[in-house]
């Protein structure tokens, strides 16, 4: 007797959203997931665009949602630009009241997977648990496969000692210090006298010194005339920026066990944003009619694949990012994009870019040397390169 139709290893973003989905379409599934924490969603904001989701796909995720704003900002060291596009916040606090509140008989915390196979899930604890199907959802699955740069960042909720008087979030500001690779802000204003401020790097390198963030976070809000009262919260992560890889082998790696979120290569290439992602692969699972394992692989395999095939221009642009000219001029790359109309900048955050925007997007005069752009753009065997 299986324990499960379906077992969900991991109760992060991905899999969090896919139980969601799952117990309001097929309540007929049995479902189980697994978390290792003491809380589903761990300590995270996940942020998407007003044109990332669909109408429908907005509507499922509407209860989740801790803050929108009707717009957001962008700063480099020359343009400053408002955007009329709408932007919101998922809070890993809320999402785990709701989601436990629609799926708490099929959730178990605190508790700690060994191994997992298609069809079966070993604890720590020895104990064995069986399903139809597994799906791995613990988040990037390092590979020799995929070649990387990476995102990495700290945040602190703050709250202020006077209302800090911010109307919109402010996405990226660059005009501050270059460190460690191309370098920015990101601001959510979350009430009159809070935010979130996360110092925020794309590196080379994986390592965060926490201490020289923070610093940053303390140095950055008294730039803005900004007395900190207390800090309220702090979360830190490592996402994965792609340069090349070699798909079908990433997926071999994964010996039929089903994957979702990050350990699907299902992220926005050149942002790391997992959200839309997260949402559209739960809509595309719902419509299946077979839940077995070897079904469920071959349906996320085939859609991560199809998904990879599409967004290869955005490599190519992570590239440009990280290999064309020195890492404190990288800031200019983003502020040259950020210059183009804001339709196409919609579409770049929805990874839906038309041939004529991938055209834009590299026509004129690149802003790093032309010989290293060109080098970057040949560049597509790194993972080859670097093994």
């Amino acid at each position: 007797m299986a324990d499960a139709d379906l077992i969900l290893v991991g109760g992060g973003l991905a899999n969090g959203l896919l139980a969601l989905r799952l117990r309001q379409q097929r309540p007929d599934l049995r479902l189980l997931v697994l978390e290792q924490g003491d809380t589903l969603g761990g300590n995270h904001t996940w942020s998407y665009h007003e044109h990332d989701l669909t109408p429908a796909q907005h509507r499922w995720l509407e209860p989740m949602v801790g803050q929108r704003w009707p717009d957001y900002e962008v700063i480099f060291p020359d343009l400053q630009r408002r955007l009329g596009s709408g932007y919101a916040s998922i809070f890993s606090e809320r999402f785990h009241r709701y989601l436990m509140s629609e799926l708490s008989d099929g959730v178990r915390l605190r508790t700690t997977v060994a191994s997992v196979e298609p069809q079966r899930v070993r604890l720590a604890s020895g104990d064995i648990l069986q399903a139809g199907a597994v799906i791995d959802g613990r988040g990037v699955r390092r590979s020799a496969q995929l070649a990387l740069g990476f995102q990495k960042f700290l945040g602190q909720e703050l709250r202020l000692q006077q209302p800090h008087c911010l109307q919109a979030p402010i996405i990226m500001d660059a005009s501050v210090a270059q460190q460690d690779g191309y370098r920015f802000v990101y601001v959510l204003p979350l009430s009159v006298d809070s935010l979130l401020i996360e110092d925020t790097y794309y590196a080379d390198g994986d390592a965060v010194a926490p201490e020289t963030l923070r610093a940053n976070i303390q140095r950055y809000a008294e730039g803005r005339g900004w007395a900190i009262r207390e800090v309220l919260r702090e979360e830190q992560g490592v996402l994965p920026i792609v340069l090349s890889g070699d798909i079908a082998a990433f997926w071999d790696e994964a010996r039929g066990v089903p994957q979702s979120g990050l350990s699907a290569a299902l992220f926005h290439p050149t942002t790391g944003y997992s959200l839309p992602d997260a949402v559209r692969l739960a809509d595309h699972l719902v419509a299946l009619d077979r839940w077995d394992a070897g079904s469920l692989f071959a349906a996320i395999r085939d859609y991560s694949t199809l998904q990879w095939r599409r967004r290869g221009f955005f490599r190519l642009l992570n590239r440009m990012l990280f290999m064309a000219g020195p890492a404190d001029r990288r800031w200019a790359v983003m502020q040259r994009f950020y210059r183009l109309r804001e339709p196409l900048i919609q579409r770049f955050y929805a990874a839906e870019l038309t041939a004529w925007d991938r055209l834009r997007i590299v026509s004129g005069k690149p802003p790093v040397p032309v010989g290293e752009a060109l080098r970057a753009l040949a560049a597509s065997n790194l993972h080859k390169d670097r093994r």
